[in-house]
C-alpha cells in the first residue's frame, strides 16, 4: 500500500476543461430543483427580495430622518418616520429569518436526491466501468460532493440567493451613483473586472488539480474504513497490521496537507491582490465624494446617503466577487457530480433489445472464437474460446486458479465482453440485447457473494416488499438451512451482521447455503454457480451439487469448482488451462483419456485420501 509517486505525479499535472459551463450547472441544478421540489426555487427569490428590502430600508433610514428634521417637520411626523422604518426592519428581518428555515427542508432533499442518483448509477453502470480506476475516482468524488450541508450541491442557493440580492442592489447603488463623476465609476468598474479576472483564475486551482485530491481522498476514505471493517479484525491483531496501516493513513495524509498548503498559498494570492484592488477603488470613491461636499453639491441628508452608498457599493463589489467565485467553484464540483452521472454506459441498456425470462423457452449460449485480455494486460486471459452450451446442459468448468475461470463467466454472463469474437444466447449477440435484461436470465452464486445486514428473508428475495414466504421457505429447505433458521431468535426476520441488535453471524458455510437458497428463490433459466461452496467439506459440497442437479433439471447450468469429484454429474466436463479449453468431456470419458485432468484428480484424491497432509 505504498503511495505511487508516479500515479501521483499524473494526477498533479492533470489539468482538464470543465465538461460544463457556469451556466450550464445553474440551469442543471434550477431544472432539478423545479422538477423535484421547486419550492428551493420559489424560497430562493422570496429570501432575495426581503433581502433586498431590508438593504434598502438600512441605506434610506437615517438620509430620510436627516431630512426630515432638516426640513423642521413636526415631531408626530418624525416618530411616525421613525415607527415606520423601524417596524420595516422588524417585519423583513422576520421574514427572512422565517423563509431560511423553511428553505432548508428544501435543499437539503435536493442534495439528497442527487445523492440517490449517484448511488442509482453506480448501482447499475457497466460492469467494466465500476472496474475502471478512472471511473471509480469520478465515483468517489461525486459521492463526497453529497455528504455535507456544506456540499455544493446544497449551498449553491445560497449563493445564487445572494448574488441575485447584491446584482441588484448593485444595479440600485450604482444608478444612485451616477448623478456623481462618470470618470469614479468607470474607475471602479475597471477595478472590479480586474479583481474578478484574478481571482476567478486562481479559484478554479483546486478543480485543475482534483485529480490529484481524489486521489489522496480515496486512499485515506479505503484505509479508515478498512480500519473499522471487522471482518479485518483477527488479521490486524495477528499480525499487528495495526502500526502499518496508520503509517501509510499518516504518510497520504502528509502528502494531502502538503497538496492543501499549496492551494492555500494561491488562494492567499488571490485575497491579497484583491485586497489592494479593494483598496484602490475605495480610494478612489472618496476622492471624489468628499471633493462633493467640498464645493457645496449635496446637502447633508445627500452626503449621508452618498456616504452610506458609497460603503454598501463597495462592499457589494466586494460581496458579489466572492459570490461569482464562490459560485465559480461550487459549478465545478457540481461538474464533477455531473460527470459521474453522465458519463456514458459501456454495454447497451434501454435502448437493447428487451428480452423476458421465460423458463419454457430453450436456451442456448455459444462462445464464438472469443478472446479476452483484460486493460494494460500483456496478454490475452482467454484466446480463441469456441463453446457451445447447449440448452438444458449441465456444464463444468475446472482448471487450476488463474486458468480464467471466473473470466468465462464474466463473459458469459455478460459482465464483460469480449476483446475479439461474440457470445451469442439463442444466436443472437449478447450486445444487442439489453444488459440489464440479460442479467434476469440469471441465477448466480459467485465466490465474491454479497451479504447485506438486512433480514435473512431480505437477503434470499434482494427485496422488502411482497416476498412470496412460501417460496422462500421451499428454497432455504432446499438449501439445507431450514434447522438453522428455525433455531434463529426471529426466524428468517433475524437480521445477518452485527449492525442490528437481534443480528447474527452465519458462518461460512451457512452463507454460502443462504446463497444457494438465493439463487433458487431467483428462479431464472439459466443457473451459474462459480465455486460457491469452497467454505464446505467435499461431502457437503457434493450434496449440495447433487441437490442442484436435481433442483435445475432442464435449464441450462454452468458449475466451476476447484474439487473434480464434485462435477462428475455434468452432463460435460471442460478443462481451463493457458487460456483455452485444454480438454473437454464427461468424467469417465477425461479420465480415460489421461490427460491433465487425471493428474489433476489424482492430485486430488491423493490429498484427500491423506487427510489433507499432502505428504
Amino acid at each position: 500500500m505504498s503511495i505511487s509517486s508516479k500515479t501521483l505525479g499524473r494526477a498533479k499535472h492533470m489539468k482538464q476543461k470543465p465538461a460544463h459551463s457556469l451556466g450550464q450547472n445553474i440551469a442543471y441544478m434550477v431544472s432539478l430543483a423545479w422538477r423535484q421540489r421547486r419550492s428551493v426555487i420559489l424560497f430562493a427569490l422570496a429570501m432575495a427580495v426581503a433581502s433586498i428590502l431590508l438593504s434598502l430600508t438600512q441605506l434610506f433610514i437615517v438620509p430620510s430622518i436627516l431630512g426630515a428634521v432638516e426640513a423642521k417637520v413636526s415631531i408626530a411626523e418624525l416618530t411616525a418616520i421613525i415607527l415606520l422604518f423601524t417596524g420595516a426592519l422588524i417585519l423583513l428581518s422576520a421574514a427572512g429569518s422565517y423563509l431560511s428555515s423553511c428553505s432548508q427542508f428544501g435543499r437539503i432533499e435536493v442534495r439528497l436526491i442527487i445523492g440517490s442518483m449517484i448511488q442509482n448509477k453506480a448501482l447499475t453502470m457497466s460492469y467494466p466501468d465500476i472496474e475502471d480506476q478512472n471511473v471509480r475516482k469520478k465515483m468517489d468524488k461525486a459521492s463526497m460532493l453529497v455528504t455535507s450541508n456544506t456540499a455544493a450541491t446544497e449551498v449553491i442557493w445560497t449563493t445564487l440567493m445572494n448574488l441575485l440580492k447584491n446584482v441588484v442592489e448593485f444595479i440600485v447603488y450604482l444608478s444612485l451613483l451616477t448623478t456623481l463623476n462618470p470618470f469614479m465609476i468607470i474607475a471602479v468598474l475597471v477595478t472590479t473586472i480586474v479583481s474578478f479576472s484574478v481571482s476567478n483564475y486562481l479559484n478554479g486551482w483546486g478543480y485543475r488539480h482534483r485529480g490529484e485530491e481524489s486521489e489522496y481522498s480515496r486512499r485515506m476514505n479505503y484505509l479508515s474504513e478498512k480500519s473499522k471493517d471487522y471482518t479485518l479484525a483477527k488479521d490486524v491483531r495477528i499480525f499487528g497490521m495495526n502500526d502499518w496501516i496508520e503509517d501509510v493513513y499518516n504518510s497520504t495524509l502528509r502528502l494531502y496537507r502538503s497538496f492543501a498548503a499549496c492551494g492555500e498559498r494561491v488562494y492567499i494570492w488571490g485575497n491579497i491582490i484583491d485586497a489592494v484592488l479593494t483598496f484602490m477603488r475605495n480610494g478612489i470613491v472618496y476622492l471624489f465624494l468628499i471633493g462633493a461636499v467640498l464645493k457645496g453639491e449635496v446637502s447633508a441628508a445627500q452626503f449621508v446617503l452618498y456616504f452610506n452608498t458609497v460603503n454598501v457599493f463597495t462592499s457589494g463589489i466586494g460581496k458579489i466577487m466572492t459570490d461569482l467565485a464562490a459560485l465559480r467553484k461550487q459549478s465545478l464540483d457540481i461538474c464533477a457530480v455531473r460527470e459521474f452521472l453522465d458519463y456514458p454506459e459501456t454495454f447497451k441498456m434501454e435502448e437493447g433489445i428487451p428480452i423476458t425470462p421465460n423458463l419454457n423457452i430453450p436456451y442456448q449460449i455459444k462462445l464464438q472464437d472469443v478472446s479476452f485480455r483484460y486493460p494494460e494486460a500483456e496478454k490475452n486471459t482467454l484466446s480463441h474460446i469456441n463453446l457451445t452450451i447447449r440448452p438444458g446442459e449441465k456444464l463444468a468448468i475446472v482448471g487450476s486458479n488463474g486458468a480464467g475461470k471466473t473470466t468465462l463467466i464474466k463473459l458469459i454472463c455478460g459482465f464483460l465482453d469480449p476483446t475479439e469474437g461474440k457470445v451469442l444466447l439463442n444466436d443472437t449477440d449478447i450486445r444487442t440485447y439489453n444488459r440489464r435484461d440479460y442479467y434476469r436470465l440469471f441465477s448466480a452464486v459467485f465466490q465474491d457473494f454479497s451479504v447485506l445486514d438486512v433480514t435473512v428473508a431480505e437477503n434470499i428475495a434482494q427485496t422488502d416488499e411482497n416476498i412470496n414466504m412460501e417460496l422462500m421457505k421451499r428454497c432455504i429447505d432446499q438449501a439445507g438451512l431450514t434447522e438453522k433458521i428455525d433455531r434463529l431468535p426471529n426466524g428468517v426476520e433475524t437480521h445477518i451482521g452485527k449492525v442490528f441488535e437481534d443480528g447474527v453471524n452465519l458462518s461460512g458455510g451457512e452463507l454460502q447455503r443462504l446463497m444457494l437458497a438465493r439463487a433458487l428463490y431467483k428462479n431464472a433459466p439459466i443457473i451459474v454457480l462459480d465455486e460457491p461452496t469452497s467454505a464446505l467439506d467435499p461431502i457437503a459440497e457434493s450434496e449440495i451439487y447433487n441437490k442442484y442437479s436435481e433442483l435445475t433439471d432442464g435449464r441450462l447450468a454452468i458449475y466451476i469448482s476447484h474439487r473434480l469429484a464434485s462435477t462428475r454429474f455434468c452432463d460435460r466436463i471442460i478443462l481451463i488451462a493457458e487460456g483455452g479449453i485444454d480438454e473437454e468431456g464427461t468424467h469417465d470419458e477425461l479420465i480415460a483419456r489421461n490427460g491433465h485432468y487425471v493428474d489433476l484428480f489424482e492430485i486430488q484424491s491423493r490429498y484427500y485420501r491423506e487427510g489433507g497432509s499432502g505428504k
